[in-house]
């Protein structure tokens, strides 16, 4: 998929951002054209090889409607089972969050703040926890246009049941 400057894409792991220019520059003797994105959620500025966009998983932000049906899906979804093996568990995590999919980054996070409400994390989960909520932050924030304490809000209530 090609995308121009001014659109609104997610990069996994890193979250929601906007395609501020397209440059090329040369590589090895070669020219190759670069989305250069903002992440506005941690002042974060990469470049992205134009042909590559698609293998790293780059995709267009969802609809507003489908962030209605998240915020439905967090209140109404199950918590991920409590895998007793941390290592296994944050290996799935991670591949939820290498996915780019904004219902995967959602269940990684309902689940880590759940288990941070009832013990405390180690030090790589509240690293997921962190990581999953600026990715899902920030594509709500682009797509809703809402204050970052409003989402923090909404997503709290649904994950909270209300």
């Amino acid at each position: 998929m090609n995308y121009n400057i001014g659109d609104y894409v997610v990069y996994p792991l890193h979250g929601a951002g906007i395609i501020n220019g397209i440059v090329e520059k040369e590589n090895d003797g070669e020219l190759v054209s670069y989305y250069c994105l903002v992440f506005p959620y941690g002042n974060l500025q990469l470049m992205i090889p134009v042909d590559k966009a698609g293998e790293v998983g780059l995709r267009p932000i969802v609809s507003p409607e489908e962030i209605d049906r998240l915020l439905i899906y967090l209140r109404t979804s199950d918590v991920m089972p409590k895998e007793a093996n941390w290592n296994k568990r944050q290996r799935e995590n991670l591949e939820r969050m290498k996915s780019g999919d904004i219902y995967s980054v959602a269940d990684v996070y309902k689940f880590l703040a759940k288990r941070e409400a009832d013990k405390s994390l180690s030090s790589g989960e509240k690293k997921m926890l962190i990581s999953a909520r600026k990715v899902l932050f920030s594509e709500i924030q682009l797509v809703k246009g809402t204050s970052p304490e409003a989402i923090e809000a909404a997503v709290a209530n649904a994950i909270n049941g209300k």
